[in-house]
């Protein structure tokens, strides 16, 4: 269920925009203090907030900017003031849109559909670029990038690659590889696999081992293994 989190000290317009948005099947959660959204943000992880600008505690604008420190999540800005700079510099901090109060709950709803239709969109876009640190793999463009310069591999090797780039940290035996990417009709040696693994390393040699690596492990298979920066 999509999770909405309101943080508007008034609350009242709290209880009616709550009303509103469940009745649409979303899952509410409220917050009537500055201090206590971002905490609550990081408990709940939602997948939009409705943010008042003046909060007791601490602004809005200053709660915006925390989340946008290390989250993309979409934000509805509700505000009281309705100049058109004000508004500009809330676009300009990282808010997804703008309503000024009073406004009607219908518009904020419709305004909520909208933006996470929009936050979906992008989400999709994206779906197909696998970040590795300094090695990018892009499934839908089949290209490899390490270092922003185009790695070239063979068709084989490069649909190899953007297989385990869909499953890292994941481990895959020989045969499983032979099914996922060669096919499950091909009836030549599972050496192909490894001679595939060999000429992948030597191309990406430069990629840092401490932004990742393509293990072998005995008697398991094969892994690619990529960490946290």
């Amino acid at each position: 269920m999509t999770k909405i989190l309101i943080v508007e000290d008034e609350i009242s317009i709290s209880m009616v925009l709550k009303a509103y948005l469940e009745r649409e099947g979303f899952d509410v959660i409220q917050v009537y203090d500055g201090l206590k959204a971002i905490p609550v943000f990081e408990e709940t992880g939602p997948d939009l907030v409705l943010l008042d600008v003046m909060l007791p505690g601490k602004e809005g604008w200053d709660i915006l900017k925390e989340i946008r420190e290390y989250d993309a999540c979409p934000v509805i800005m509700l505000t009281a003031l309705n100049d058109v700079d004000y508004r500009l510099s809330g676009f300009k901090s990282g808010a997804d849109d703008y309503i000024s109060k009073p406004f009607v709950a219908e518009e904020v709803v419709a305004r909520v559909h909208a933006v996470l239709r929009r936050s979906r969109r992008t989400e999709d876009a994206v779906d197909h670029i696998h970040e590795f640190g300094s090695l990018t793999i892009d499934d839908q463009s089949y290209t490899v990038l390490l270092n922003r310069e185009e790695i070239n591999l063979t068709p084989r090797d490069l649909s190899l690659l953007i297989f385990f780039a869909k499953h890292p940290n994941q481990i895959f035996t020989r045969e499983q590889l032979l099914d996922q990417v060669w096919g499950m009709d091909y009836d030549g040696s599972d050496r192909a696999v490894d001679l595939a693994i060999k000429r992948i390393r030597k191309a990406i040699d430069a990629w840092p081992a401490t932004e990742g690596e393509i293990k072998t492990l005995r008697g398991l298979g094969y892994q690619l293994s990529v960490y946290e920066n």
